[in-house]
């Protein structure tokens, strides 16, 4: 049947990279200029009265052109090509391996420990699993080919980040969560790592003063190594080919790594939700895209908070990160559990209808709108003016972490996407760092 596909031109390069991965090198192509999203009837319109920019030619005479024009036999044939790659990178000292490196782009462009055959055993020696063990998949972004990787890759990648071997749980088991470090999203967001359980000790994690910040040296190299692993592992993260996110995320370097504040937290642990208990080790991985930030809940909190939370996107969920100074005025305020906490933002931070769905949400919900999937059926077919929840309750997350030398909190945009925008089912969104012990 004959087919065109459009897409956008700054996408040109991406879509020719998958379509061959895909065994159809030859599919027929036509491109429409940027930006898509937020453009009136009247510029989309011009796209296609206009040229496709990248074939500079009329874009209807090239979807005419491209649908009636014969294929050839030999575009028919396909096209093969070598999947394989070396197990060592050849040079001749370690000044030009670290060149090497960045030309492949094998790093995040900060110094890397080069991962010679005796470190990568070394770090393998903090598993019992087998270096040639299937650990996951990842991909940058849907549409791509996931890619397959073992325990020796998570390794290497773990060693270049300078993490230790007693770290090396940690990093398998966000290497197997199936999220990625670093994803495509042309709106450019970031990660949060939060690590629960008594690993946290162990290694040494801080969960108090400054542990959202570059100050631990198990907090950072672990969130460095989940990025690294994540381009080298998914296909690389290259601007205008494998990344696409307009501005970037500077959370990407270490993808707000740090550990909960439990022993200070006068609720149960954030994996508890999941269905952990307090004595099993996890790491949960949320996409996030923003923060905003105050300090104490002073006399007008409430306003303060119901303003916090409704200046962020609906749907995609938010996290409260709270100092433990926080976490107890919540409690004296009557707030006992998160679970109280979620629910009184979901039924007071409100915003109208037409302001709900004049965001990036429909598009990402727009299934189970279409579905009659509720509450988002009902939010879509409320009145203009009706007042809708910004998130549902269990898009709610909250985190204790700080070391309270001041009564500071953070809202980031942002949750685990394991979990879908629905009630997740007992889908678990963290996932266990003893399996990779």
């Amino acid at each position: 049947m004959p087919t065109v596909g459009v897409h956008l031109n700054v996408f040109a390069h991406l879509v020719r990279n998958t379509v061959k991965t895909h065994g159809m090198p030859s599919a027929r192509q036509v491109f429409v200029p940027t930006p898509l999203m937020n453009s009136s009837p009247a510029v989309l319109r011009g796209y296609v009265e206009g040229d496709d920019p990248v074939h500079e030619r009329p874009f209807m005479v090239e979807v005419f052109d491209q649908l009636t024009r014969p294929v050839p036999d030999d575009e028919l044939r396909g096209e093969g090509w070598d999947r394989s790659t070396p197990r060592y990178v050849e040079a001749d000292g370690e000044e030009e391996m670290h060149a090497l490196f960045q030309v492949h782009r094998y790093t995040d462009f900060l110094p890397v420990v080069l991962p010679t055959e005796e470190r990568v055993e070394r770090m393998l020696a903090g598993t019992s699993h087998p270096p040639d063990e299937m650990v996951g998949k990842l991909r940058p972004t849907i549409g791509m080919e996931h890619w397959h990787f073992d325990v020796e890759r998570v390794a290497v990648n773990a060693v270049m980040a300078g993490a230790a071997p007693e770290y090396f749980p940690v990093i398998l088991a966000l290497a197997s969560s199936g999220d990625t470090g670093r994803q495509s999203s042309m709106s450019s967001m970031g990660n949060m790592v939060v690590v629960n359980g008594p690993i946290r000790h162990e290694i040494g994690m801080n969960s108090g003063i400054g542990a959202l910040g570059p100050y631990n040296h198990a907090n950072s190299t672990i969130g460095r190594a989940f990025g690294l692993l994540s381009q080298n592992l998914q296909g690389g993260s290259v601007p205008g080919e494998t990344y696409a996110g307009s501005q970037g995320c500077n959370f990407s370097y270490n993808c707000i790594t740090y550990a909960e504040n439990e022993e200070a937290s006068p609720w149960e642990p954030y994996h508890l939700k999941y269905g952990y208990s307090v004595d099993e080790s996890t790491v949960t991985v949320s996409y996030i895209w923003g923060n905003v930030w105050a300090e104490y809940l002073r006399t007008f909190w409430e306003e303060k908070l119901v303003a916090m939370i409704s200046g962020l996107e609906p749907g995609m969920g938010c996290t409260l990160v709270l100092d433990p100074i926080v976490a107890r005025e919540f409690v004296e305020k009557g707030f006992d559990t998160k679970e109280k906490l979620a629910r009184w933002i979901h039924e007071n931070a409100k915003i109208p209808q037409r302001r709900y769905w004049d965001h990036v949400m429909l598009n990402l919900i727009h299934e189970e709108v279409e579905s009659g999937v509720e509450p988002f059926a009902s939010y879509w077919n409320a009145p203009p003016d009706e007042l809708i929840p910004v998130f549902e309750p269990d898009r709610i997350n909250v985190v204790v972490a700080g070391g309270e030398t001041n009564g500071h909190f953070s809202i980031f945009m942002g949750s685990p996407m394991r979990a879908k925008f629905r009630t997740n089912a007992g889908q678990k969104a963290a996932v266990s760092i003893d399996a990779w012990r």
